[in-house]
């Protein structure tokens, strides 16, 4: 049987210590998600104690595709927190991961919950109706596992690999913009930049069809209520925070500058209008 505290314990220190494990806990220990799900309560009960506070939530494998090949039936998630989202002023951000041990970046939408989704909740526009505002952003995600391989477990184990989550200018929701939302959310593409070069592009469809889909998925996943925390959020290139919107994660280099340039709705700018969010990685 698996110790969750000593499991709590040893992710934690991996972190710290900015090293890896080398053989991930569902190959060593046989970890499964309920137990996975227990570790990451364990460490949320540790931060809580250490005096942070839970800001919201993460959702992993929100690509549909892959379930299959990992034996998921749904997304998986974890918690974010007080000290780890933070909003980018001008939708420029400087963010060392000089602590970090193998960093990579991914593009997300976040979502900003003012209500609970009630169960069974399905509808892409009934979803919105409980969204306060949305914002593009990007997640640093850092991986404990040697090599980045490991199991869904093991990734809900280890906070999600949720290191950091930088949220850009948020952009109201409204009665007069949902229904074009709805219509825009599935198709507006992600581009990812560095130092002005693409590297990935993704789209809202990645995202269980599109990211607002996939937020009401993150509720219904292990019966998650987004009145748990005052931010919720949608996943993979990517809730508030709740992430959405997929492309590949991408290696974080030292002092390098990601340019997130993001085709967002007409209902909410101009049409065709994109959005740049900047972030300065350092060392």
């Amino acid at each position: 049987m698996i110790n969750i505290h000593a499991l709590a314990a040893e992710l934690t220190s991996a972190y710290a210590e900015c090293r890896t494990l080398s053989t991930p806990p569902s190959s060593r220990d046989g970890l499964d998600l309920p137990t996975a799900y227990a570790v990451e309560r364990e460490l949320m009960r540790k931060r809580r104690s250490d005096g942070h506070k839970t800001a919201g939530i993460k959702v992993g494998y929100a690509n549909k595709a892959i379930w299959r090949v990992l034996k998921l039936e749904t997304l998986v998630w974890a918690h974010m927190y007080d000290d780890t989202v933070r909003y980018a002023e001008a939708n420029a951000a400087t963010l060392s991961i000089a602590k970090m041990i193998s960093p990579k970046i991914e593009p997300e939408i976040v979502f900003k919950m003012k209500a609970p989704l009630s169960a069974g909740v399905t509808d892409a526009g009934a979803a919105l109706q409980a969204v306060e505002w949305l914002a593009l952003g990007f997640e640093i995600i850092d991986c404990p596992y040697a090599d980045w391989k490991f199991q869904p477990a093991d990734f809900v184990a280890a906070y999600g690999l949720h290191a950091a989550l930088i949220v850009g200018e948020p952009r109201p929701i409204t009665a007069a913009n949902i229904s074009d939302l709805v219509e825009q959310l599935p198709t507006f593409k992600v581009r990812l930049s560095k130092d002005g070069q693409l590297v990935e592009e993704g789209s809202g469809r990645n995202s269980l069809r599109s990211p607002v889909v996939g937020r009401t998925a993150a509720s219904a996943s292990e019966g998650v209520s987004p009145a748990i925390d005052p931010l919720r959020r949608t996943r993979e290139a990517s809730d508030s925070a709740a992430r959405s919107a997929n492309t590949t994660s991408r290696p974080s280099s030292r002092a390098a500058q990601a340019r997130n340039s993001e085709t967002v709705c007409p209902s909410m700018l101009n049409p065709g209008a994109t959005v740049d969010v900047q972030l300065q990685l350092s060392s």
